[in-house]
């Protein structure tokens, strides 16, 4: 069977949470209102405490798109991530990375972004796959304004990495997770390998707990 490498993307491969970015890009563009722009750093910081139903807030910030062309977002957002978000990627993820591509490691990334983001971030750091929420459209191709689920957050996460490992048989025993939040528990557990990267106050002290190395990126 093969072996994987899942990355986390926000404060993992990236030291900052790119919602943020996304979102003052879009109260920069005139596409939400200042009063969805504090909703969204209220989101994050509650998100950072994991103090927030995700999917419920999530349903709120993707019906804003409702009626958006995919083509036109997925453009938008590849054009944002060039650069916004590409200059912040972290030396030490790109060493990782470059590490377990010469071993042969299937790169996968694994994130509650967007699908948009996912793809974009995915070919500039030569991932195989990538792993994030997706969102149906219509017959015309505008976004319906809902998600599909379960969504790529914590539980969720692992339910999509195992339909994708069986899909391509990877042995989630031998393989890798990075990550830096404690709402990616459920998948540190479920890999053979799991890395505690840079982590936030509760995914440290279990990783302390379970005896898990930290790394500081």
């Amino acid at each position: 069977m093969k072996i994987a490498a899942f990355f986390d993307l926000d404060r993992t491969v990236i030291d900052v949470n790119s919602g943020m970015l996304w979102a003052r890009h879009e109260l920069r563009e005139g596409n939400i209102s200042r009063a969805q722009f504090a909703k969204a750093a209220l989101w994050t910081v509650l998100y950072h405490l994991s103090l927030i139903d995700m999917d419920s807030v999530f349903a709120q910030a993707v019906g804003h798109y409702r009626g958006v062309r995919f083509e036109a977002l997925e453009v938008r957002t590849r054009a944002w991530y060039q650069r916004e978000v590409e200059p912040l990627v972290r030396p030490k993820a790109l060493e990782a990375i470059a590490d377990h591509r010469q071993r042969g490691h299937l790169l996968v990334l694994l994130t509650n972004s967007s699908c948009f983001e996912a793809n974009a971030a995915a070919d500039a750091l030569g991932f195989d796959h990538w792993i994030a929420n997706t969102f149906p459209v219509d017959d015309e191709g505008r976004l319906l304004g809902t998600h599909d689920r379960p969504m790529c957050y914590g539980p969720g996460k692992v339910i999509r990495a195992e339909r994708w490992a069986r899909e391509r048989d990877v042995d989630l025993a031998r393989s890798s997770f990075y990550t830096d939040s404690y709402s990616d528990l459920p998948m540190l557990l479920r890999v053979g390998d799991p890395k505690v990267v840079t982590p936030d106050p509760r995914l440290r002290w279990a990783a302390r707990r379970r005896g898990w190395p930290v790394l500081e990126w």
